[in-house]
């Protein structure tokens, strides 16, 4: 499925990147008049390495686009216009990301990734030349950098800082410090939020600094004031829902401001992202795009919002939204893959989970309901991160199965974005467990509401999503079969092989591991495949660095070891998730298979 994402907009040029799963390659394209144009070569793939996620791998000066070749992770020009490229850096030491022109300074400032031999050493936010390439180190010292923001008169430099073991999600720090006439910074001063927080998307409305921060138990919009005794901070939507997502990849943009008429802001409720237009007149926020159920990538040029959009039955769209009126124009994207009718609208889900949490999830049935009331298959999808969200957008994946009558629910966990900062942070130590009773949840919910057949149950996840496939698989004998695509089976071992960006991750997740042995070992499906009496089957990347192969490889051999015959499929040209079409396409036909024969 193509994908795009990264849209960015200058006074004469909209681009973006556009993901090809025939060319597992990610290329530049831009508007050329009304007409959507590819600008780099099919083979040619951008793509941000840094913390192995990236982000931010495209910004633009007028015409001139900025990108980080997904091989070397260097910076080039490129012109959008006639196309003519060359490259601005040449470190093999280094790889880019959170890229963002300087307007004022005329340079590129990004944020910059370390390596030696292979491994992550550090990371700095840099500047440089666009004539030269020459690098200018503006700060270090910290863990990790978001991307930079800057101030309109190119007076003040922001940007938030987390240190390990923390993610971004759970504790980061706000900087700002003053820009020279050489460029330079002034001493860097920490705008502390009032309580614990995760800070994110730093912006400016002309010099005043604003962000996202949860201290108040939601990601929410404030407008930070520098005092002489430290920062104040204030909140500029009362509304009690995550304004953001969780920030995996740099330069997240879920908020743009719209010169002299306000702010545009998204919000997740029930996972479902809504675009908000506040005015600055003081009329209450007017909802816009309600067809679309996700926002991304969020730019603004003559008073009109600019942005990727996602619905349940298309591709993503790059759409221009006038705010005034309301309209919404589709400039490229967009394509309807399924006939009209053919396409299963995701339906909420929700029920009580013990601690009076509600636990919700998006329902798709069969497309065709069989006529004498027996309820479908289900298959339970559960999401990486896991500190990341389901969404109700077009998946090629579910529309697959509901094709081929199987019901599918795609479940919001505890531990999930998108729910609030307590829902999020509810996972700590909890992970293996709490998940698993969500998901053993959602199956009963969904059994006793009709909707799906309780007794033939499947259950499927990526990355961390395979770590609860499996253990739910350990601990119920709720799901007949199950699926693990490149999915955590050793937490103590990845621990030690993991990237630098998840290496403090599990720690919080299962606890410190010296301090909890037992639930280390209780939780780890290697350690417990003797209690798997289901048949699951395997899917892995070989150039996968955050679930090295290893992990799949010891789970594999473990259940045979335990007298079970799993499947196992491995790619060795594939990292962390499968980009190439016909890898994609064999996922499917394979998975369907099995679940076919265990119906």
């Amino acid at each position: 499925m193509r994908q795009r994402d990264n849209l960015r907009v200058s006074h004469s040029t909209v681009a973006w990147l556009e993901y090809d799963p025939a060319m597992a390659a990610s290329q530049l394209w831009c508007l050329r008049g009304d007409q959507a144009t590819r600008v780099t070569d099919p083979r040619f793939s951008i793509r941000s390495t840094v913390n192995s996620y990236g982000g931010g791998a495209m910004c633009l000066n007028g015409s001139l686009a900025f990108v980080v070749a997904a091989v070397g992770g260097q910076i080039l020009q490129i012109d959008c216009d006639s196309g003519d490229q060359f490259p601005l850096t040449e470190m093999p030491d280094r790889c880019f990301g959170g890229l963002l022109w300087d307007p004022v300074a005329h340079r590129l400032l990004a944020v910059s990734e370390q390596t030696r031999k292979g491994k992550v050493m550090g990371q700095q936010l840099v500047a440089v030349a666009p004539e030269t390439g020459d690098i200018s180190v503006l700060a270090e010292g910290q863990d990790f950098y978001g991307a930079p923001a800057l101030s309109d008169d190119g007076g003040h430099l922001a940007w938030m800082t987390w240190t390990l073991p923390d993610m971004p999600w759970l504790s980061s720090r706000l900087w700002l410090a003053a820009v020279h006439d050489d460029g330079s910074l002034g001493m860097p001063r920490e705008l502390a939020a009032p309580a614990p927080a995760s800070i994110q998307q730093v912006r400016f409305d002309g010099n005043a600094l604003h962000a996202l921060s949860d201290h108040q138990g939601w990601w929410q919009p404030y407008r930070v004031h520098v005092a002489e005794t430290g920062a104040e901070w204030f909140r500029l939507s009362d509304a009690e829902a995550d304004h953001g997502s969780a920030p995996w990849q740099l330069q997240e943009q879920h908020a743009v401001l719209l010169p002299g008429q306000g702010w545009a802001r998204v919000r997740y409720h029930g996972g479902a992202g809504q675009l908000w237009w506040a005015p600055d007149s003081g009329r209450e926020p007017i909802r816009l795009a309600e067809d679309y159920a996700d926002f991304r990538s969020l730019q603004q040029r003559g008073g009109h919002i600019f942005c990727v959009a996602k619905r349940y039955d298309a591709m993503d769209s790059l759409v221009r939204i006038d705010p005034v009126s309301g309209e919404v124009t589709v400039l490229g994207g967009g394509e309807q893959p399924l006939a009209a009718g053919a396409c299963v609208r995701p339906q909420l889900v929700e029920f009580q989970a013990d601690e009076g949490q509600a636990v919700s999830g998006f329902f798709y049935p069969p497309l065709e309901t069989a006529t004498d009331g027996v309820a479908p298959p289900l298959i339970v999808r559960v999401h990486g991160g896991p500190t990341s969200m389901a969404y109700p957008v077009f998946d090629p994946q579910v529309q697959f199965w509901v094709q081929n009558g199987l019901a599918v629910v795609d479940v919001n966990y505890r531990g999930s974005a998108g729910f609030g900062r307590a829902y999020r942070l509810a996972l700590a130590g909890r992970w293996g467990k709490l998940d698993v009773d969500d998901v053993c949840g959602m199956v009963a919910h969904l059994g006793r509401e009709g909707l799906a057949d309780a007794g033939r149950a499947f259950i499927q996840g990526r990355s961390a999503g395979g770590y609860t496939a499996l253990m739910a698989l350990i601990e119920s004998d709720v799901f007949k079969a199950g699926a693990s695509l490149f999915g955590v089976s050793d937490p103590a071992r990845l621990r030690s092989l993991t990237h630098r960006f998840e290496s403090g991750y599990l720690d919080w997740l299962l606890g410190d591991p010296d301090q909890y042995q037992e639930r280390w070992h209780q939780r780890t499906p290697v350690l417990q495949s003797h209690r798997i009496q289901q048949p699951v089957i395997f899917y892995q990347g070989g150039r996968d660095e955050v679930v090295v192969p290893a992990q799949t490889e010891s789970m594999v051999a473990a259940l045979e070891a335990a007298g079970q015959s799993p499947r196992y499929h491995f790619f060795p040209e594939e990292g962390h998730g499968f980009r190439r079409a016909d890898r994609q396409a064999f996922l499917l036909s394979s998975l369907l298979e099995f679940y076919q024969s265990h119906s």
